[in-house]
């Protein structure tokens, strides 16, 4: 059963697109302040359950109406709405931006990247709808925040990171936040080649857009596996898509392909790879 976002209810193309051209790394749209003194620096470390904190955990009324919030936008999954509501947001910002972090909206995080608005992350989330059972790899950690829901809902995370700065921030961020290596595996290079000695994912999920579907990508998605991407063209409007394995192989028939929404997202990082034969958006 494909996630119900699918089902267009209450999302109109013209929210979708404002939504998710909030891309984590789209600082273009994040609001302006003037930056602080270090903006790479997330917020000074202070007593923090393990696992994302928790309902009990500081701010946990914050995070209750910020998931409020989203699934009044039209995210269901009550498991991906328990793990937005469990992971504490304000790890993963900077000290200058942390009275922010409940809002829906994305907030610079430094090197020119911004952390994904919540329900941007919430909708993509739903869509790749992850498992206990299940091994996710991130394409982009960015702040670390989308790769930290991930955990919530699946067995083990792998995430990449093309820019060396933002993934030692990332880090920080994660493992102070209780998100150890054994559920979380970071490493900072092209998200284009994927992590193949740690292939097959049940799930994959891209948060920046290439023109063309990396192929590596697609051959280290695990038969029902499902991988959410946004692709299209630099500066247009891009297809949110959705890719399910039903069959070994590389030829279009061993997938089945949905197009979710039409969404904005800046181009996807990285070099090795953009030659490679790939599926295409259309």
């Amino acid at each position: 059963m494909l996630p119900r976002i699918q089902r267009g209810v209450r999302w109109s193309a013209a929210s979708l697109v404002a939504l998710a051209a909030c891309s984590r790394r789209d600082a273009g749209e994040a609001p302006a302040r003037p930056p602080p003194a270090s903006p790479s620096a997330v917020a000074p470390a202070s007593p923090e359950p393990k696992r994302g904190g928790g309902k009990e955990s500081l701010r946990g009324e914050e995070r209750q109406r910020l998931v409020e919030q989203i699934k009044a936008r039209g995210v269901e999954s009550a498991s991906v709405l328990q793990a937005l509501r469990d992971v504490p947001r304000h790890l993963f910002v900077p000290d200058s931006w942390a009275e922010d972090a409940y809002q829906d909206r994305p907030l610079p995080i430094g090197h020119g990247q911004t952390i994904s608005q919540p329900t941007v992350v919430g909708a993509m989330t739903e869509a790749a709808a992850p498992k206990r059972s299940d091994k996710c790899l991130e394409i982009g950690t960015g702040s670390g925040y989308q790769a930290a829901v991930l955990a919530e809902l699946c067995g083990r995370v792998f995430s990449i990171e093309y820019l060396a700065p933002l993934a030692a921030q990332a880090e920080r961020a994660l493992r102070r936040a209780g998100y150890g290596p054994e559920r979380v595996a970071l490493r900072t290079g092209d998200g284009y080649v994927g992590w193949p000695e740690a292939a097959p994912f049940e799930v994959v999920l891209v948060t920046a857009a290439p023109e063309r579907v990396p192929g590596p990508l697609l051959d280290q998605l695990a038969i029902g596996g499902r991988l959410v991407i946004p692709v299209g063209a630099r500066d247009a409007v891009q297809a949110l898509l959705l890719y399910r394995r039903k069959a070994p192989g590389p030829s279009d028939a061993s997938f089945e392909k949905r197009r979710l929404m039409a969404v904005r997202f800046v181009p996807f990082l990285g070099d090795a790879g953009r030659d490679t034969p790939a599926v295409t958006a259309d």
